[in-house]
């Protein structure tokens, strides 16, 4: 799928995951907000290639002009990762982790577009109904959800970490603490 943004003029193509995308998949995470101590990025991607990594969805500039995720200015060169959304379903229930743009195209659609192929490929494969998680501070990130068409389902998330990935701070792991600002999953 090929689209061009909008605001800045770009060309993405939104493909599947390749092993050569770890690092500036990871790069974008870091930037996003979206890493966090107790959960590895590297073993995260390891997990999702076992299971469904034709779900794991990059988004990459065809054409690009403007910064990367770092800040620096692009060379146009074509293949830099501006997006990711990491898709699941249980055959119950679908869902989308690691949702992420880079800062510079931010407001474009791009993240509405991602998450419009996560929905095509979920309905694809029957999924009746698509589950979010997002910190309940992240207001921003509420509200945009909802311009989507999501709504609060009244349901409160829980979890339990069966493999540890590494230290959860202790307020975190007790419920006080929210949590870094742009965390979309878990």
């Amino acid at each position: 799928m090929t689209f061009a943004a909008p605001s800045d003029g770009v060309d993405v193509r939104i493909r599947p995951f390749e092993l050569a995308d770890t690092e500036p998949v990871v790069a974008l995470w870091r930037a996003a907000g979206l890493v966090v101590p107790w959960n590895d990025p590297y073993r995260d991607i390891e997990r999702k290639l076992t299971v469904q990594p034709e779900l794991f969805l990059v988004a990459e500039a065809t054409g690009a002009d403007g910064a990367g995720v770092d800040g620096a200015e692009s060379d146009g060169a074509d293949g830099r990762v501006v997006g990711t959304a990491m898709v699941g379903y249980d055959g119950h229930r679908g869902w989308v982790n690691y949702l992420a743009v880079d800062g510079a195209h931010r407001g474009g659609g791009l993240g509405a577009r991602l998450m419009a192929e996560a929905e095509r490929l979920l309905l694809e494969r029957g999924c009746p109904k698509l589950n979010l998680q997002v910190r309940s501070t992240n207001t921003a990130v509420i509200e945009w959800y909802r311009r989507l068409g999501y709504e609060l389902d009244g349901a409160v998330g829980l979890g339990k970490r069966l493999i540890p990935d590494g230290p959860v701070p202790a307020a975190i792991a007790h419920g006080r603490a929210p949590g870094p600002r742009n965390r979309l999953g878990p």
